[in-house]
């Protein structure tokens, strides 16, 4: 019996439905995958406002997806149905400079492909009942890691890449500008990293005291007058490393004013098309490191379980609602509330 594929298709924030298209069939190495999981990214609903700088509208969403094998094409046969995996998005084309710029044992760096697209961003993603990816673009998921926690993999994987950009953090002091999913999985990572004082800003009072009870030594508010005094005297000084996870004119402006001389700002946030004001008096009078960070590899994904698996990331306080597919509208909705930290949809058998 014929059944269609439900895939979520959005045109605004406001026009978010769900398309019937033909189920798809996996080519040569690919994979054809039911998708389980999938989670609601501020990409997701940045990108549905219109305000993503690299996100067209209409588009159809789901690089944050859990899902299971459903058959495999021919050179793929080695993930036998009934296999769960998780996605990683980044489509490279794996013959640029960046892409054979890896050494040995390592990803390389093909998270800045120069012809990368995103699975679910650029191209039709996994916010549906069924659909095919290379399977090349998939991990296997531990047995002891249930779908809920398999879901903050993905997103966990940009604050380890972003982490690991800032160098040794044992010891150090810390701030993350705003604590919204991506600074809160920052504080994870970078208190597993070993910092040893981490200040976390937002303006909401409810952010901040989440941020708290997940680890950072204080929250303030993003709009304090005196944000930078308060924050070094939590920190005990500037910040050896500051994370900017907001990306616009004031959080960068508070970044340069609360590192240290010599110190990083680790851009993770993404930016606003345009230019974003930045003091290259300072900059380049204290010898501050500006250094933007793009998604992830391989090691970073890795990484990422390994966090996940030995506790370091509570995936029960950071998942705050669930959604079936079909009501999709209503999980980009609740994504944009600020109670919510991680919004997950949820993917019946078609």
């Amino acid at each position: 019996m014929y059944r269609p594929n439900r895939r979520v298709l959005v045109r605004s924030i406001d026009d978010i439905g769900i398309e019937e298209v033909p189920p798809p069939q996996p080519g040569d190495h690919e994979l054809l995958i039911r998708s389980t999981v999938i989670g609601v990214c501020g990409s997701d609903t940045h990108a549905a406002l219109g305000h993503h700088p690299f996100i067209d509208l209409p588009y159809r969403p789901g690089h944050e997806v859990v899902g299971v094998v459903v058959a495999a094409g021919q050179g793929a046969e080695d993930l036998a149905p009934g296999t769960r995996v998780i996605i990683e998005p980044n489509l490279y084309c794996g013959q640029c400079d960046q892409c054979r710029s890896g050494r040995s044992g390592r990803s390389g760096r093909y998270n800045i492909c120069r012809n990368l697209r995103v699975f679910g961003c650029q191209t039709p993603g996994g916010m549906a009942d069924l659909f095919t990816i290379d399977a090349g673009r998939v991990h296997r998921v531990p047995e002891s890691m249930s779908d809920l926690r398999a879901a903050l993999v993905e997103p966990l994987a940009t604050p380890v890449h972003a982490v690991a950009k800032a160098g040794d953090l044992t010891g150090r002091a810390v701030a993350v500008l705003g604590a919204g999913p991506i600074g809160l999985l920052v504080l994870a990572a970078a208190r597993h990293a070993g910092a040893a004082r981490i200040v976390v800003t937002d303006l909401l009072d409810t952010k901040r005291e989440r941020a708290v009870r997940l680890g950072a030594t204080d929250a303030l508010p993003a709009d304090a007058g005196d944000l930078v005094a308060q924050a070094q005297a939590v920190l005990g000084g500037p910040a050896d490393v500051v994370f900017d996870c907001v990306a616009r004119e004031q959080s960068m402006a508070q970044a340069t004013d609360l590192v240290a001389k010599g110190g990083r700002i680790i851009v993770v946030g993404v930016g606003a098309a345009g230019t974003t004001p930045v003091r290259l008096d300072l900059v380049q009078d204290r010898e501050i490191r500006i250094e933007g960070t793009l998604v992830y590899t391989a090691d970073d994904y890795r990484g990422a379980i390994d966090l996940i698996t030995s506790g370091a990331v509570d995936a029960e306080a950071l998942v705050t609602a669930t959604y079936p597919l079909e009501e999709a509208a209503e999980a980009f909705a609740a994504s944009l509330r600020p109670e919510h930290v991680k919004v997950l949809i949820t993917a019946a058998a078609p």
